[in-house]
């Protein structure tokens, strides 16, 4: 590879989105995927990194965005390799910021323009140019209800229910929803710190092979020494040599009872229970703040020998005692399918601090029932990094000072507004929303049969009974005539069941009793619980749908004391 081909340079917003650059995203990259999740953090990152304080932009230190690859010559086109979900949503956001200032404040309302599109020009361009085009499904919609002026206005009432546009349309109600309250001054500032003071570096080079390779590299872990070689030789080497050999011993025992990932992941554990915020660099803060190298025999012996054993425990779902093993070991399961790990430290430092203790097994049962149901809330809320981070911060503080976990204002405990939120979002589509409709069906399906059986297909997909596009003078729409209805119950609960993937393809469209014998009946699509409530019915109308939604929602009421 030629390094004359390849360029990169750090750049403020303020010049990624000016006439020196004209994205547009190639026809075989995904599609805009970021969620209010990721959206969410990315807004929370710029708040907190700019603070709150009276300090003018100009005096703030800058914030590194990330990286963004790009296929690009002279001109202002570039083809976008790498970078689409974060230049998608900071136009978003930019657009947000200029509806709400658009009453208040046009004339800042109208510079926040000039880096969503530049405007037509007569002399040079009869039309609006505009800073970013998405793919060709979503480009006229991100255009109409994003860049161009006014568009907000009409975005939430536009039907769209899964894919890309959706996650534009939802991406900008939460911002809207957590901008509005803020002062005028603040979201001006907040424009500034974000096309003054926000950074990306762009590598940009001629060629598609290129480009594909520095992405490539950029996203390969490879075998760079990792922060747990670094940290190893810190605190090792603080060790009297006669002691040393030991004490490395030690060290790589636990490595290799935990593996090198799990061992990696241990020390980013380690790192939120003593510090209880999110991390910004994990060197610095053991180095600064957690300060191991200061007792290093002290921090092995009490410290990381207990959390690794502990964290042994929970990631292979593996405790053992005399009494209550199960009943841990199914709930660390449960625990172990949420979508993050935030969870993971309050487990962690309660199970290590614990596990010795007379009637630990009996007290670690409850702790955790408690943890896998505010985990299970958090993840079907949809909650960001960010916040479960600050929730289980707080949690952390709770469990070291050892307060009272199970009263109402605990921060274990679910508030009454979160279990309002997750019972509506229970009664939602819950279809549409990818990374919590098994987890969900798999809970109930689990507290239906009484707990303990475990479903080993390599893949389980959940299935809809009614289907989503019906035949045509199929006794489908005589059940359900009314299509308005008919959109509503689809991707509900009460309308889905667990199947493994080897039945996936057959026979969606097939009327109720044919589809029950090839779909639902083949190989061990039975062994659901709740695929067997589906076989025991007769017909399959509203009625039975409606009545299956209450009685599967109230289970998992009951089950999570909702």
């Amino acid at each position: 590879m030629n390094p004359m081909n390849i360029e990169a340079k750090e750049y403020p917003i303020a010049k990624v989105f000016s006439n020196d650059f004209v994205f547009e995203i190639p026809e075989f990259q995904r599609q805009y995927a970021w969620t209010t999740e990721q959206a969410g953090e990315l807004l929370d990152d710029i708040l907190l990194f700019m603070g709150n304080g009276d300090q003018a932009v100009e005096d703030l230190n800058p914030y590194f965005l990330g990286i963004i690859v790009l296929i690009k010559e002279d001109d202002p086109e570039a083809e976008v390799v790498d970078g689409q979900q974060r230049l998608a949503t900071l136009t978003i956001l930019l657009a947000v910021l200029r509806e709400l200032s658009s009453s208040s404040s046009p004339k800042f309302a109208d510079g926040i323009t000039g880096y969503l599109y530049e405007a037509a020009n007569p002399v040079v361009n009869n039309l609006p140019r505009y800073r970013l085009k998405l793919g060709k499904q979503s480009e006229e919609f991100f255009r109409k209800y994003i860049q161009d002026e006014g568009g907000l206005n009409s975005l939430a009432q536009q039907p769209v229910r899964s894919g890309s546009r959706k996650n534009i349309r939802d991406n900008a109600e939460y911002f809207l929803k957590e901008l509005r309250p803020r002062s005028e001054e603040q979201r001006q500032k907040l424009v500034k710190f974000i096309i003054d003071r926000c950074y990306l570096v762009v590598i940009s080079t001629r060629d598609v092979e290129s480009a594909y390779r520095i992405f490539a590299v950029l996203n390969d872990r490879g075998l760079n020494l990792s922060h747990t070689d670094i940290l190893k030789a810190r605190i090792i080497g603080e060790i009297p040599e006669a002691k040393r050999g030991d004490y490395t011993e030690k060290w790589e025992d636990e490595e290799a009872k935990l593996g090198h990932d799990l061992f990696q992941s241990l020390f980013s554990h380690i790192r939120m229970i003593k510090r209880k915020t999110k991390a910004r660099n994990l060197l610095t803060e053991f180095r600064d703040n957690i300060r191991p190298q200061e007792n290093p025999q002290e921090f092995i012996d009490n410290t990381l020998q207990p959390m690794a054993d502990a964290f042994s425990d929970i990631s292979y779902a593996a405790y053992e005692s005399a009494t209550c093993a199960d009943k841990i070991n199914e709930t660390l399961k449960w625990l172990n399918r949420v979508d993050n790990v935030s969870w993971v430290p309050p487990a962690l430092s309660y199970v290590a601090k614990y596990r010795a203790e007379s009637g630990s097994p009996e007290i670690i049962l409850r702790f955790l029932r408690d943890l896998e149901r505010l985990a299970s809330g958090l993840m079907i809320l949809r909650r960001n990094t960010n916040r479960c981070i600050e929730r289980y911060g707080h949690l952390l503080t709770a469990i070291e000072e050892g307060a009272d976990l199970y009263q109402e204002t605990s921060p274990l405990q679910l508030t009454a507004e979160e279990r309002k939120e997750i019972v509506e979002a229970l009664n939602g589509d819950i279809y549409n929303v990818l990374q919590i409709r098994t987890q969900v069906l798999l809970r109930l399906d689990s507290a239906f049969s009484g707990g303990g059986v475990e479903h080993d297909h390599p893949i389980i997909t959940i299935e809809h009974v009614l289907p989503q596009n019906p035949p045509a003078k199929s006794e489908w729409l005589d059940w359900f005539p009314d299509e308005e209805q008919r959109d509503n119950l689809t991707h509900k609960i009460g309308n889905l069941a667990p199947l493994p993937r080897s039945v996936n393809a057959r026979a969606r469209n097939f009327d109720f009793q044919r589809k029950k014998r090839e779909y639902f009946q083949r190989e061990n699509a039975a062994n659901f619980t709740l695929t067997n409530q589906v076989l025991a019915q007769e017909k399959w109308t509203p009625e039975v749908v409606e009545q299956r939604q209450t009685d599967l929602v109230n289970k998992l009421k009951k089950v999570w004391r909702l």
